[in-house]
């Protein structure tokens, strides 16, 4: 999270709804030397308090879920590189714009009857966002090689007891600075970098 308060302007609730639409991000938790970590798809409740997620058995982070632990989900948005240039104000300097939240909290392994549950419904919100397309869900698979999968993951929970985001979307800049960023980084190197202008335009609109 970058310490600038002034790029922590979101209100919980608007980083919950970027979390949970995103449904992705960076499982971690302490370990001995580096921290384990893991890119994982997840659920995130209407409340917020209980993100879901299923890891393949041999996963690390799964081995080493003897009991519960602390971990954190990193979120990532668009993202992408500012020229001073674009500002057209002297004496700036080259930095990065982009969306994160954290989402942390206490990981706990759950019992594997609800792993079927939880690929289920996992699989209906992805699937959801694919219409008109036919949603797959597991009915379609053969018994016996849906069974095998399933022994190979594991499902899991986080209960959520922390959430912060930075938006970092030339909020310190003025007004004419900020257009003219949001106007030219649609070219620039980084990641969904229309999306990005266009939540960086909608910040400065709506103050």
């Amino acid at each position: 999270m970058h310490p600038n308060q002034v790029f922590h302007d979101a209100e919980t609730k608007q980083n919950l709804d970027f979390a949970r639409s995103r449904a992705f991000g960076v499982l971690a938790v302490s370990a001995d030397g580096a921290p384990l970590i893991s890119h994982v798809p997840f659920l995130l409740s209407e409340d917020g308090q209980w993100a879901e997620l299923h890891m393949v058995r041999s996963n690390p982070i799964a081995r080493s879920l003897k009991s519960p632990m602390p971990a954190r989900i990193a979120v990532s948005g668009p993202d992408g590189y500012v020229s001073p240039d674009w500002y057209a104000v002297d004496d700036q300097v080259p930095t990065w714009n982009y969306v994160a939240v954290h989402l942390t909290g206490e990981l706990e392994l759950r019992p594997p009857e609800e792993m079927r549950d939880l690929l289920d419904r996992q699989s209906a919100f992805y699937e959801s966002h694919l219409l008109p397309k036919p949603p797959w869900s597991t009915g379609k698979m053969t018994p016996e090689v849906l069974d095998k999968m399933m022994r190979m993951i594991v499902p899991a929970r986080m209960h959520v007891t922390d959430v912060d985001g930075t938006w970092k979307l030339s909020q310190n800049k003025q007004d004419a600075a900020r257009y003219g960023v949001a106007e030219q980084i649609e070219t620039s190197l980084g990641g969904e970098q229309k999306a990005l202008s266009d939540l960086m335009l909608g910040r400065i609109k709506a103050t």
